[in-house]
């Protein structure tokens, strides 16, 4: 069971984390819609302006209060991501809260131990509480789409299986949310089989969506992402047979880990291409540094993974 301390810094550091995920899905979709479907475009911005307000609280109970492991991971921010936000911004026309990115960049550490705060414990309770009502909200929404695509009903730039992806990463933000409220630590080795299960999906997929996104001259860039897709699906089904012992959970994890250092690396260098133009695609400069984020936070989940 979580003591208060872990409860009021795991909340924390999860909320910063999805809660910018969750907006930027949003925004994405906002994106991807066509100009005959502006009632779902509007939806999707009403949506991610929730989810902004939900950051800048978080942001404004985690100074001071979270972990010097997760502040210097770049999963909440990179060096790009205030650039591609306006890059994003300036291609797509949509605003994007770059305050919020500079509030981010001044967190910082908690170097001791939370004494108990009611009032703080309180607070922290209705953030999570409001994170599971609205990322509900946005997977119903991720799914109400991805069945109109998937029958015909709509059009939109994104993959179905983009749409699928992203209702899986709120579905997963909610399952981790529902544990934090119920003090449950996620310390076992299956659980953390579990999120490597996960994640390396996530990682495959990433490689797909990139594969699909880059222009067809970009002949090398394009045979890069397809090894890591072929990769991260071994990885995959090699942790789900780790889940039956059928694979030591250590092997599992290291060869996890050295492949999402790899794709990490490729990420950033493909974020960096995007920013500078010199990548052709139709990839958006936030796209980049939303899935870079993704691979910090797993690579900080995986080092934690090794050492327990």
């Amino acid at each position: 069971m979580l003591c208060f301390d872990e409860y009021v810094r795991r909340s924390l550091e999860l909320n910063l984390f999805f809660a910018r995920i969750m907006k930027e899905h949003l925004l994405f979709m906002e994106a991807a819609f066509v100009p005959k479907d502006y009632n779902l475009s509007q939806l999707a911005n009403e949506l991610k302006v929730q989810f902004s307000c939900l950051l800048a609280e978080t942001v404004a109970l985690a100074n001071g209060m979270i972990s010097k492991d997760v502040l210097l991971s770049g999963e909440l921010v990179t060096p790009y991501t205030l650039n591609a936000e306006m890059a994003t911004q300036f291609y797509t026309g949509i605003p994007i809260e770059q305050e919020l990115t500079m509030a981010e960049q001044g967190l910082e550490v908690n170097m001791a131990p939370l004494p108990y705060n009611p009032v703080l414990e309180q607070r922290i309770n209705m953030l999570n509480h409001n994170a599971i009502a609205l990322a509900n909200q946005v997977a119903s929404f991720k799914l109400r789409v991805l069945n109109d695509v998937l029958a015909c009903r709509l059009f939109t730039h994104n993959y179905p299986l983009l749409l699928d992806h992203i209702r899986r990463e709120a579905l997963f933000y909610i399952r981790q949310l529902t544990r934090l409220q119920n003090r449950d630590a996620i310390d076992t080795e299956r659980e953390a089989l579990e999120f490597e299960v996960f994640w390396n999906r996530i990682m495959a997929e990433h490689a797909k969506f990139i594969r699909g996104f880059l222009d067809p001259t970009e002949e090398n860039l394009f045979n890069l992402a397809h090894n890591f897709a072929n990769e991260f699906d071994e990885l995959t089904k090699e942790a789900t047979e780790a889940l039956t012992n059928t694979v030591p959970f250590p092997q599992v994890t290291c060869e996890s880990l050295k492949a999402t250092e790899s794709i990490r690396d490729f990420k950033e260098q493909g974020t960096q291409g995007l920013l500078q133009c010199t990548i052709k695609s139709v990839i958006l400069p936030l796209l980049g540094d939303h899935v870079l984020r993704e691979a910090n936070h797993y690579l900080r989940l995986l080092r934690r993974f090794r050492t327990a």
